[in-house]
């Protein structure tokens, strides 16, 4: 079974929501029907809001057709399962469509929590960088080396990756734990600049992961 729910951007502030196509795949119902259900109980998934859709090239179309797909949020997408026959198909997807909307909720209350969590760390490690380093981009180095050391890219990098845009904050745009493991890092980080290290130390000791003896012990 193909992925149910989507978040288009993958940000923290994003809507979880399905596609007519999914639901008419996983329900063994043909597209066409999907739509027409749609069209004619529109002002009802009104209700819980915007009826969005996208057009996308259809991959069976000789003649370069596009095609019409909504996106229904998890309550639009919960009425509209009821319009169904409660067919074998109709009631496993019911089930898989909850528990991934489930999923995707729980991952967005923990991407939030640990944002909240990071502000503290990262005012610390601010606080810290200008006590020792009063370069123009101080800030900003540190801050791609705890996204580097930890995610594997920088800021830059992560933006483009989740086709964000340039001017974007790259922390909106992780996973959970990716954010759990730069907020991690930030405070190693701050750690570090207080033992009194330079920033080819500090760089050197977050992507080589060296921390022994007294510093293991301060950064755990």
């Amino acid at each position: 079974m193909n992925k149910l729910v989507f978040l288009e951007p993958n940000r923290i502030d994003s809507e979880p929501f399905t596609t007519s196509d999914i639901i008419a795949e996983c329900a063994k119902v043909k597209h066409h029907a999907i739509q027409q259900i749609i069209s004619k109980h529109e002002d009802d998934l009104k209700e819980f809001g915007k009826v969005a859709f996208e057009m996308r090239a259809s991959e069976t179309s000789k003649t370069n057709q596009s095609k019409k797909l909504y996106h229904l949020n998890e309550q639009q997408a919960t009425l509209l399962v009821t319009y169904l026959k409660n067919t074998e198909p109709v009631r496993a997807f019911k089930k898989a469509l909850v528990k991934e909307f489930y999923a995707m909720r729980a991952e967005l209350l923990k991407r939030q929590t640990y944002r909240l969590e990071l502000k503290p760390i990262r005012r610390e490690m601010t606080d810290v960088i200008q006590e020792v380093d009063e370069s123009k981009w101080a800030y900003k180095k540190y801050t791609d080396l705890a996204y580097k050391s930890s995610t594997g890219r920088n800021a830059a990098q992560m933006r483009k990756e989740r086709n964000a845009d340039k001017k974007a904050i790259a922390i909106d745009y992780m996973t959970a734990d990716e954010i759990n493991a730069v907020s991690k890092a930030q405070n190693q980080i701050s750690v570090l600049l207080e033992m009194g290290m330079d920033y080819e130390q500090v760089r050197l000791m977050m992507l080589n992961r060296k921390f022994v003896g007294a510093v293991a012990g301060k950064i755990a």
